[in-house]
């Protein structure tokens, strides 16, 4: 079997994306393998997670640092120590410093709660309900320096019912990033897809179907 991809991840808080993927990294086929998970916070719910899955963990607290540059070189350090290849935010509510991104351009992959370029930034379920959207969903990207910028590597959609509120929309949408953040980051790891340019290519383009796209196996 090809070697697991070492994957580090980042959170800020209950981490149930990173539930997400430690679920997928036990599977004996998975190309990835999480080998240490950062917050930033103390005492975050995710590191919980990661410790009952026997994951190295560490805490940079982000106000421990004179500057958003000092921190991000800690976090630089660590995960180069850790022997990280590819980063995923998880519910990790810092942005990072140009500086950092560049050090982890497309290898670095983020998760954010709209179809993107739609409804970038804070709040997008109160944007979408309010813009009358009748779809919604998720997207995997790499990150760029920009907030919410990145080259799209997965998505998926979800429907906006008359009745939904910011909070239950927030619930169908991250039921749907529970399952889009593995598949994405399975298609990385692997080396199915990659960046050409600002777009993410696959090799062997497959035909798309509802709701996720690329389409899950």
């Amino acid at each position: 079997m090809t070697k697991k991809k070492r994957v580090g991840v980042l959170i800020s808080g209950r981490g149930s994306n990173l539930q997400a993927l430690i679920n997928a990294c036990k599977k004996l086929d998975y190309p990835a393998e999480i080998v240490l998970v950062i917050s930033n916070v103390p005492q975050a719910q995710g590191l919980l997670r990661a410790e009952a899955a026997l994951i190295p963990t560490l805490t940079i607290d982000h106000k421990d640092f004179p500057s958003r540059e000092a921190f991000d070189a800690a976090l630089d350090t660590a995960l180069n120590e850790a022997g990280v290849e590819l980063l995923c935010n998880a519910g990790f509510l810092r942005l990072h410093t140009p500086d950092f991104v560049d050090r982890w351009r497309d290898r670095h992959l983020n998760v954010h709660p709209s179809l993107l370029p739609a409804f970038r930034g804070l709040h997008s379920h109160e944007r979408v309900i309010a813009a009358g959207c009748k779809i919604s969903g998720c997207t995997i990207h790499f990150v760029r320096a920009e907030m919410d910028e990145g080259p799209i590597v997965a998505q998926a959609a979800v429907p906006v019912l008359a009745s939904d509120t910011a909070e239950t929309l927030a619930t169908r949408v991250l039921e749907a990033e529970h399952h889009l953040y593995p598949h994405a980051l399975a298609l990385v790891a692997s080396g199915a897809v990659f960046v050409n340019g600002e777009r993410v290519v696959d090799a062997n383009e497959q035909a798309q179907v509802p709701l996720f796209s690329p389409p899950l196996a």
